[in-house]
Order: C-alpha cells, then structure tokens, then sequence
C-alpha cells in the first residue's frame, strides 16, 4: 500500500493530512494525548513550538552569508504585505460597517486573523516548493505572531512598543543554524534533511489545538472569515511575490493562512482594553474555524500558483536564461 506517495499527491498532503488527523483525535478524544510521557510530549499542541524551533535551526544551516540580504528582503516584504492587507481590510469594515462589523465579522477578528499566519503551513510548502531563501525568510515571518500587530493596528493605549527579548528569541534558532552552517558547511548537510521529517510531527501538533466543532459554532462567519484570509491576503502576497519580488509566487500564496495563535488573541486583546470582552467568545470560535479553513485553502492555492508561474526549480532554471541574454 503506497500510503506515503497517495499523501504526497495531496498538496501540501504531509502537512494537511497530519493537521486534519490531530484536529479529528482532539475533537474526538482530547484525553488520549494528555496521558503524559512521550506521547504527550511529541504529539500534543505543545510540542508545536519545539519542532518549529527545531526545523528553524535545520533551515539556518542551509542559508549562506551572501544569501542573507535576499532572506531579509523576501521575509520583510511579505511580513509587511501580510500585515497591510490584514489592517486595511479590518479598518475598511470599520469605515463601512461601524462597530458591529460584517456579517457577524468584527474588526478585531479580521485584523488578528489576517495580519496573522501559519508559520508551520509555510515551512511545510517551502520544503515542497521552494529554497533555502525562501524558508530562512520565516525567521522575520516570526514577527507576525500573537496579538502585537492586532494591538498596534486597533490603536491599544500603551502597546505599540515592541518586545524586543521575545522578538530576539523567535530568531535564535534560525540564527544558530546560520551560524553553524557558515562555520562548517558540514552541518548544513549533516541537518539539511531535517526539515522533511519534522512536518508531520510539526502538522499533527498544530492540528490538536484545534477543535472541529468550533466550525460549527462559528456558522458561516469563522468559514467566510477564512475565505478573507485566504482571498485578502492572498492575492496582495503573490502580487507581491510576483512583481517586487520577481519571483513565481508561490511565497506569498502559502502565506494565505491563518495561524493557531491567533485563536488566543481576542482573549489578549480584551484583557488589555476591556471594550473588547463582548466580542471575544464569538471572534475565538471565528478564528478557529477560519485556521483550519485557511489551512485546506492555502495549498491548493500554492498548488495552483505553481502550476501557472513555477517554483523554485523553475525560478534557477530561467536566471541562466536571462544572464545569458544581457
């Protein structure tokens, strides 16, 4: 039975089928992966962040110093394109809707929802598709999670200051591996294969924050909200991709997701400016849904970007081409 290469005809299978299968076991039976020891430790949501750490310090092994300008510019302008689309999209509800929002959206969803995305979704595309550029530009990717940038977009009083030690620890593991892969190019083949084997664990892990009833709480605003993402951050990403960049686009359609930390934002939000507190039942349900959304979506989308435009591979192969006709 060739299980392993049906997944892989998925797009973006190794990431998708693990994340659906760990949302199922923890809609199911969230108790089965609580029962401590190793299994807890390696499957349960908390072992999310130790494996992205992990793929983090395998990808920094493979970035080279001369690639590193190309890793800022790419991570710096899809981090800003990401963050634009989501702040424009929730302050335009604003302006037209007033504070009750669209369709049961409130500003505050749509902002920390598409400001926001899935640093693990990414990697797992960018291991399919891409380079080593385009994975090492998650190391700034990394500044779009929890609730700062939904904070300094709806104006909180006090928050706009950026915290410089969490903002420093998000990049060490990427930094570590760039570090070690330039001393020694040994370590980048030592740990170049470590990325692959990572994203299931990586995926399942995510996929058991996630609860699929929430879908069904949220009713037809957690899947619009999703469509949001996908559709509003999307096209602006791989425009961007495409034209500032000038690479296929791919980068930027992975990026159309949404993260699960951003389910824990309008708890934050409301716990720092109160106004909010009315609005944070029904906007967590919301963005749940609108994660597990964006995560079925956004490789379809990446699949079919790829398909028009190329990828990686195909990026290289016409650089020569285009050296040669100066």
């Amino acid at each position: 039975m060739k299980l392993l290469k049906a997944i892989q005809k998925i797009p973006g299978g190794m990431m998708i089928v693990p994340l659906v299968l760990g949302a199922i076991v923890n809609t199911v039976c969230p108790q089965a992966l609580q029962i401590g020891s190793f299994t807890t430790a390696t499957f349960a949501s908390g072992a999310a962040l130790t494996l992205i750490g992990f793929s983090l310090t395998c990808i920094g092994t493979q970035i080279r110093i001369r690639e590193a300008p190309e890793v800022i510019k790419r991570g710096g302008v899809l981090l800003l394109v990401k963050y634009a689309a989501g702040a424009a999209i929730g302050l335009l509800i604003v302006k037209l809707f007033g504070d009750g929002g669209f369709l049961g959206l409130s500003a505050m969803a749509v902002i920390c929802t598409v400001t926001n995305s899935n640093g693990g979704l990414y990697l797992a595309l960018m291991d399919q598709y891409g380079e080593p550029t385009d994975v090492g530009a998650q190391g700034l990717l990394n500044l779009n999670d929890g609730p700062f940038l939904t904070m300094v977009t709806l104006g909180a009083a006090g928050l706009a200051t950026i915290p410089l030690l969490s903002l420093f620890a998000a990049l060490v593991p990427i930094l570590l591996g760039f570090i070690l892969g330039n001393i020694d190019s040994d370590f980048g083949d030592y740990f170049s294969k470590g990325v692959g084997p990572a994203i299931p664990f990586l995926s399942f892990s995510l996929g058991t924050s996630i609860n699929l009833m929430d879908i069904v709480d949220s009713g037809f605003g957690g899947i619009i909200l999703g469509l949001i993402v996908v559709v509003g951050s999307g096209v602006p990403l791989i425009l961007a991709d495409r034209y500032i960049l000038r690479r296929p686009g791919y980068a930027g359609a992975a990026l159309a997701t949404a993260a699960g930390n951003a389910v824990a934002t309008p708890a934050a939000l409301a716990a720092v400016d109160p106004q909010y507190e009315a609005l944070v039942s029904t906007a967590t349900t919301q963005v749940a849904a609108s994660v597990l959304v964006s995560a079925l979506l956004a490789p379809l989308l990446t699949s079919w970007v790829v398909k028009r435009y190329g990828d990686a591979r195909t990026a290289q192969q016409r650089q020569p081409k285009k050296e040669a006709a100066k």
